[in-house]
């Protein structure tokens, strides 16, 4: 079945000033984009609403994190009830330096998918192995076992609202990016588990998107794979080739 290309920045803790800012939305905004492709981007908590006011109205915009409580004393945190009531339809969950450095586990992620599921926003879900465990053959094991997590807490409406975003810790921010067979085939084993572990139906209309330095210079050769149905972009998102990033299946 035709999945919908997805194409999301990833913005984390950038850009830095007010002008930045400015200059990336007028950047997206006077582009040329390609209509069939779906694109979001997720800045700071801070610019969140700003954003979504200034930019073009079919490009998106997600939170890059929430929590699993709707409300309370949760000093720092923001619950999945503010972002809808803000109009912000999608978040980034699970995210390789959520994991590591915030040490939030695959429960956790799974807790917080729930709770962003039960207030109508939509999930770009992110698993991915570390170097180690890519160099000792657990990458379909690490994946399954992230996702499994996960599975365990929804049921099979529910990953009409998900797009899963395949993230090799060891090629996040290094320049590093796995080849377009080493993307192809973790995103068919990924796709042979949901087939297994929720049903064939959901396994073929899921969309599985790369990340992990993702450019300009890979894109295209990326994106012919049958089952890489876009990206997840990290620092590419703060320049002018995101622009190419999206454009990437044009003319294929």
């Amino acid at each position: 079945m035709s999945r919908q290309f997805f194409v999301g920045g990833n913005f984390k803790m950038n850009p830095n000033t007010v002008a930045e800012k400015r200059a990336l939305t007028d950047l997206l905004n006077q582009a040329h984009l390609d209509p069939s492709v779906e694109v979001v981007v997720s800045p700071p908590f801070l610019w969140l609403i700003p954003l979504k006011e200034i930019i073009r109205p079919e490009i998106k915009v997600a939170a890059q994190n929430c929590y699993f409580k709707d409300s309370g004393a949760f000093t720092g945190e923001i619950s999945p009830l503010q972002l809808k009531d803000a109009g912000i339809p999608y978040v980034i969950l699970g995210h390789s330096e959520r994991r590591t450095l915030f040490h939030e586990t695959s429960e956790v992620v799974a807790l917080k998918t729930k709770a962003a599921l039960a207030a109508s926003l939509s999930v770009i879900l992110c698993i991915g192995e570390t170097l180690e465990q890519r160099e000792t053959g657990q990458t379909t094991k690490v994946c399954s076992e992230q996702l499994q997590a996960v599975v365990d807490v929804l049921t099979e409406a529910d990953w009409s609202k998900i797009v899963i975003a395949y993230e090799p810790v060891w090629a996040i921010g290094t320049g590093k990016v796995a080849t377009s067979k080493q993307a192809q085939d973790t995103h068919a084993d990924v796709r042979a588990f949901l087939s297994k572990a929720v049903s064939p139906a959901v396994a073929q209309s899921t969309r599985i998107i790369y990340g992990g330095s993702v450019n300009k210079g890979n894109c295209k050769e990326l994106s012919v794979q049958p089952d890489v149905d876009g990206f997840l972009v990290g620092g590419a998102s703060l320049k002018p080739e995101f622009v190419d990033i999206i454009n990437s299946t044009l003319n294929k």
